[in-house]
């Protein structure tokens, strides 16, 4: 029928850009013997990553790279969220890439990522609220799927298949019950046009055709192993119209304890304290995350990220790319997809710090926090001669990641971290986030982005101020 045809002409059309870069990838990968082009310092010049972890960050597992300082990293990232909090064998609610060290990368060092493209290749997607099943995991569904079978007997982890299409296709390979510890409260299916610019939410006849072939309309990479949600066919909304904005939802450095994918942040890493599951930790252990799973929709092109070092050679990893979100998050899950993405790496030597940085584009800049524009100099400094004063400040923006088990506690996370970086007091940042900046939800439970301008020299001093000018430093400013 005529929905069918369409959606079969998208599917041969548009899905031929993104196979020619998948192979394009993949023989780059092979001809560089795996892991990238080697350099003359031990690092390699590019590194290519289209391979994944089991929903777990371990610093004892090896890395791969390593990727020297000014090399680039590209990767064919998995979706994350609803793929694979619907495949119980993943060990957290992502598939994120497999870690790539850096060269000379040692504790106590950070590391700077310029996201130079980010780029759609999935087809379709499907997203929405959810609510868990009861029955199917332990204390957590995102990291503790649990297969309760009648015997008595269970398992972590469990095998499972895909049977069919709908909210029940996900089965256990032991018993064919039905296995997904997730479902939608509200859900929906959505198509990307072919330059991957607008998403159409489809009526269910659409979305059941797409969960067919769900893994193609996704463009899963061949070395993922999650279930695609495509196959659940949601259809609550229809015909709602949303413009692309892609960003990485986990982008970051390996946490020096093992974690769930999903938890690597203060907001979710803290229902692991005392969890009744094997990724269970400690308050203290949870200080070793990184804060990698951020969520934040300035991470995105053009935009500056830098991450600490908590483990020997860093681990950069990516995944989990959002075809848009507004800020929060407030549904809990967005429009997951397959794509590349290409990053420049810059090693920072003796930047020691507990999470991670942003110097987003200037048009994703709050208000306040956008450096001064020549006319908006000269009337300062009207006043400064008006009142006699010493010259303005030379500052510029920069925006510090703070997460915590709530809103108000990443916020004050934020603060602590601002005020360590630069070692100043939290009064003073506070009154920077104030009047010259703004504290902005990242997502919630607790995620969020302190940005205030600061003085050229605090950047300076801890080696940032190259990145800083290098963002916002135009001879249009």
């Amino acid at each position: 029928h005529a929905c069918n045809d369409w959606l079969g002409s998208r599917l041969s059309f548009s899905r031929r850009p993104s196979m020619m870069a998948m192979l394009l990838l993949l023989a780059l990968s092979l001809a560089s013997a795996r892991l990238g082009t080697q350099s003359t310092t031990g690092g390699k010049e590019t590194v290519f990553v289209h391979e994944f972890t089991d929903g777990r960050l371990d610093p004892e597992l090896e890395f791969l790279g390593p990727v020297k300082s000014g090399g680039h990293i590209i990767a064919n990232t998995a979706p994350g969220c609803w793929g694979p909090m619907i495949t119980p064998h993943l060990k957290g609610g992502h598939e994120v890439t497999m870690p790539v060290a850096v060269a000379g990368a040692e504790i106590g060092d950070a590391v700077a990522l310029k996201i130079k493209n980010i780029e759609i290749t999935s087809l379709a997607t499907a997203s929405g609220n959810d609510y868990w099943v009861d029955g199917r995991f332990q204390g957590d569904p995102y990291c503790a799927a649990y297969h309760a079978r009648k015997d008595g007997t269970g398992e972590f982890f469990p095998e499972t298949y895909v049977d069919g299409i709908g909210e029940d296709a996900i089965k256990y390979v032991k018993d064919d019950s039905p296995a997904t510890p997730f479902k939608f409260a509200n859900g929906y299916t959505m198509a990307f046009d072919s330059t991957r610019k607008f998403g159409v939410t489809v009526t269910k006849e659409a979305a059941e055709i797409m969960a067919v072939n769900a893994k193609d309309y996704h463009a899963m990479p061949e070395n993922s192993t999650q279930h695609s949600i495509l196959t659940f066919a949601p259809a609550h909304l229809v015909g709602l119209v949303s413009r692309t904005r892609p960003f990485m939802g986990q982008l970051g450095s390996c946490p020096a304890i093992a974690l769930p994918d999903s938890h690597n942040a203060g907001d979710f890493g803290s229902f692991l304290i005392g969890a009744p599951h094997p990724s269970a930790v400690t308050a203290e252990d949870l200080l070793k995350r990184t804060d990698g799973h951020m969520d934040i929709n300035t991470v995105r092109a053009g935009a500056v990220l830098v991450v600490p070092c908590k483990v020997q050679g860093c681990g950069l990893y990516f995944g989990d790319m959002h075809a848009m979100q507004g800020d929060g998050e407030i549904a809990g899950h967005t429009t997951d997809v397959s794509g590349t993405i290409t990053a420049q790496v810059t090693l920072i030597k003796g930047l020691t710090m507990d999470g991670p940085l942003i110097f987003p584009n200037l048009e994703d800049l709050p208000f306040l926090a956008k450096p001064l524009t020549p006319m908006e100099k000269k009337k300062a400094n009207d006043v400064v001669k008006q009142w006699n004063l010493p010259p303005i400040e030379d500052s510029l923006p920069i925006a510090v990641v703070g997460t915590g088990a709530s809103l108000n506690d990443a916020t004050q996370n934020g603060l602590q971290r601002a005020a360590d970086l630069f070692q100043v007091d939290v009064p003073e940042i506070k009154n920077r986030a104030t009047i010259t900046g703004a504290v902005e939800i990242g997502r919630a439970p607790g995620v969020v982005t302190v940005t205030l301008r600061v003085p050229r020299e605090w950047l300076d001093t801890i080696h940032l101020l190259d990145f800083a000018t290098d963002q916002y430093v135009h001879d249009d400013l």
